[in-house]
Formats: structure tokens, sequence, C-alpha cells
């Protein structure tokens, strides 16, 4: 997130970006069906290697949908959150945890989620160290201060929330008090910081891994996994709840038929799809962020528990009810139950 700047002429500066991204949504919410999409992307490599691995996807959104289709690459969760409040973006491929965000905050819905190229539904956090270093879970759940580690965005499922609510916070450990150093970043910065011994461990998520495997698979080599949570949904897909019918339909119906078709035309486009590690699309709703909202919750009643913050537990303690109650209605299992405080 770009930090505020105490200066009047910043304060001028945002107060305009803001009346043109207001103008902007002006314009999009009119009645006349749009004839542009601006999507928004998760820049998790470089510009031109995002350009060059999503631009055959898009090409064929644009073909199949006759939308002029516009990529709008950030490089942290934040900014694409607030470029669909603003009505910037339309509609956008999101972490759970940012995506949760996006539908609080920026209007946003949940009509589609990824699925696996392996066919596994589901993806895992994980933390990585260096493959020489020797270095074990054990070794850094001491908390001695000696070691460097890597967080992810503060609004990433994988790169924080799950290590957080999984494998810290149950210990009762701050991070910020374990580690000699706390970074946060990317997972591809996380992973090339272990790699090269610039970090003793960070975290990072089974799909990246994967597909450095597949790409770079020498980087990959040097590093090794210490650590899995349990199974995460996959990532949602979010529109602006505001975008027009027709234009919500196109975009429906080619996500969900993307990479379904037999021959040699559905061959190319799930070679599109495997690039992007993705095995294509399936329908979802908000409901599909109901495994990350208890994830939220358990974080919230952890922290609570190890403060005995009596009010703290009884908001996240009602909290995890309410997810139970949505996720039995919406046709699941009940809410798993909270791991207990383990005090160090």
């Amino acid at each position: 997130m770009i930090p505020v700047r105490r200066t009047v002429l910043a304060a001028l500066a945002g107060a305009a970006l803001a009346l043109g991204l207001a103008a902007c949504g002006e314009q999009k919410a009119s009645g006349a069906p749009p004839t542009e999409i601006t999507f928004s992307i998760l820049a998790t490599e470089n510009s031109q290697a995002q350009q060059q691995n999503w631009g055959p996807f898009l090409a064929d959104m644009e073909k199949e949908t006759g939308l002029k289709i516009k990529p709008y690459f950030q490089s942290n969760y934040t900014s694409l959150i607030e470029a669909m409040r603003f009505k910037q973006v339309d509609v956008g491929w999101f972490s759970n945890l940012s995506g949760l965000e996006a539908v609080r905050r920026a209007n946003g819905e949940v009509f589609a989620r990824t699925t696996d190229v392996s066919g596994v539904d589901g993806y895992y956090s994980t933390i990585l160290v260096n493959a020489n270093s020797g270095i074990t879970l054990d070794r850094l759940l001491r908390c001695d201060r000696s070691l460097t580690f890597g967080l992810g965005d503060a609004k990433s499922t994988s790169g924080t929330l799950a290590p957080m609510t999984y494998l810290f916070l149950p210990r009762g450990i701050d991070p910020q008090k374990c580690f000699k150093t706390v970074r946060s970043a990317s997972h591809q910065a996380n992973l090339f910081s272990v790699a090269n011994g610039v970090l003793d461990a960070g975290t990072n998520n089974s799909t990246a891994l994967d597909l450095v495997r597949q790409n770079q698979p020498e980087l990959a080599a040097k590093v090794v996994e210490i650590w899995r949570s349990p199974v995460l949904p996959e990532d949602p897909i979010i529109w602006r709840k505001d975008l027009h019918p027709s234009a919500k339909e196109k975009l429906r119906s080619f996500l969900l038929t993307y990479g379904t078709a037999p021959g040699p035309e559905g061959d190319r486009q799930r070679r599109n799809l495997a690039v992007l590690a993705f095995g294509g699309f399936r329908e979802a709703d908000d409901s599909h962020l109901l495994p990350v909202r208890e994830m939220e919750a358990t974080r919230a009643l952890i922290e609570a528990r190890n403060a005995r913050d009596a009010e703290g537990v009884r908001k996240a303690e009602a909290e995890l009810a309410q997810i139970a109650r949505e996720r039995t209605a919406a046709g699941g299992g009940p809410a798993t139950a909270a791991p207990a405080p383990v005090k160090q």
C-alpha cells in the first residue's frame, strides 16, 4: 500500500484521484451496456511475464464476449480492492481474503472460482526454507529471534491468514517477536529471497510453487517445504454487483465454458489455462468465502483467548456460529472447531 504523505500536496493529489475514479465509475454506471471491461489481476511476476502469460486467455475472452478486455495489473491486493471500490475495474481474480474484502467494501460479488490444473480441488499455504539450510519447523518455532522470515501480503490468504491461523496463533506466536526480521512481500519475492539466502524462511503456496517447478526448476530445487496448511479453497472471480447484466452473462458464459470443449480448440484453451495454473472455472457465489471467514473468525477467537478478552471471545464465537448456519443453509457441513490457543 502506498504510504499516506502528510503534505497538502499529497492530500490534493489524493482528492483528485478519488474524484477521477468516481467520475470513471459514474460513466460505467450508466444504463447502456459497456463495450469495454477492465479485468484486474494480481501481478505475481514482472509485468512482461504477466502480459505474456495472460495474453492468450484475455484475447479469447475478448473474441468470445465481443467486449474489449483491458487488463489491470497491480502488485498488491489493496490496490485491486480500491480499484474495484472506485469502479476503475469491473471484474477480477482475487485471493479468498482479498476477495472477501472486495465483497465487503467494493460492492463485489463472487460468480465463479478457479480450479487447479492437477484436478485436485484446493491448494495449500506453505512455508519454505533454503534446501541447504537444514532449518526444520521445530527450529523455526524456537522463536529465538535469530531467523529472518517473509510473510505475504496482509490480505493474502495463503501468505498471511492461513499461517497465522493454523500455525502461529494456536501456539501463541507473534512473528514480529519470534523472528529477527519480518518482511511482507509477494510469493515470488519470498521464494527468490529464500532461494538466494536473503531470508531464512517465507510463506508461499502450492500453486505458486508448482508454477516455479514447471517454469524454473533450477530455482525450485533451491527451496524445500517445512510446513503445509489444511486445504484452502481455490481463488474466486469477482465482479461488481452493479455491472450491466448483459456483460455479466457474457463473462459468465465465457468463463464457465472455457477449456471444456473436446478436440484441438479445447486443447489449445486448456494449454492457455495451464500456463496460469488454472484447470478451468466453476460457478460459485459468496458462500465460497465461508472458509476464509471461518479462518478470520478463528484467528480472532485465538487472539481473544490468548489475551483473556471475554468480549472478543464472545464476538468471535458468535461469528463462527453464524458461519455454521450459513454453511448449513448453503448445503455444506458445520464449521470446524477453532483450535485451542497454546501458550509458549
